[in-house]
């Protein structure tokens, strides 16, 4: 076989091959651009007591969460409560009393592992936490949801 006919096909493979390459790397670098830094990750466990009506979570695991920047979502048996928790909060529509740990204005506003967290919520409120209903809790951190949580109201 004659090396003259042999380099311009090893010539466009390599071409080809470059190219590709170049592709790809544009591509990754591209979706680098866009992509988000992740919010916070923590585990957490949620309890639901009709006879305080009180919701409670827990932080188990993971990062601390900063409060200040913290949502909180509270659904009962499928429909949101009427008057959502402004966390952190001391006293506010549709709840009982103050939070406790860090849904307390007035507490650190980094909420870490082992720290219990509670709203009571009031019976103007609506719907009432009632034995058996199931309660969700949707946590978010400057918009980007970290937990949903669910449980049945003891």
């Amino acid at each position: 076989m004659d090396d003259r006919a042999v380099n311009p096909l090893v010539g466009s493979l390599l071409l080809v091959a470059v190219t590709v390459l170049l592709a790809t790397a544009v591509t990754l670098g591209a979706g680098m651009w866009t992509l988000e830094s992740g919010g916070p990750i923590a585990t957490f466990e949620l309890t639901a007591d009709s006879n305080e009506s009180e919701i409670t979570i827990d932080h188990v695991g993971g990062d601390p969460i900063d409060v200040a920047e913290l949502s909180m979502t509270v659904a009962i048996g499928g429909k949101e409560l009427t008057h959502q928790p402004p966390v952190p909060f001391v006293g506010a529509k549709g709840f009982n009393g103050t939070p406790t740990g860090p849904f307390n204005a007035a507490a650190d506003s980094e909420w870490r592992v082992g720290e219990r967290g509670s709203i009571a919520v009031a019976e103007t409120n609506d719907p009432e936490l009632e034995r058996g209903e199931s309660v969700t809790v949707i946590l978010a951190v400057d918009e980007r949801r970290i937990a949903t949580l669910e449980t049945t109201v003891n």
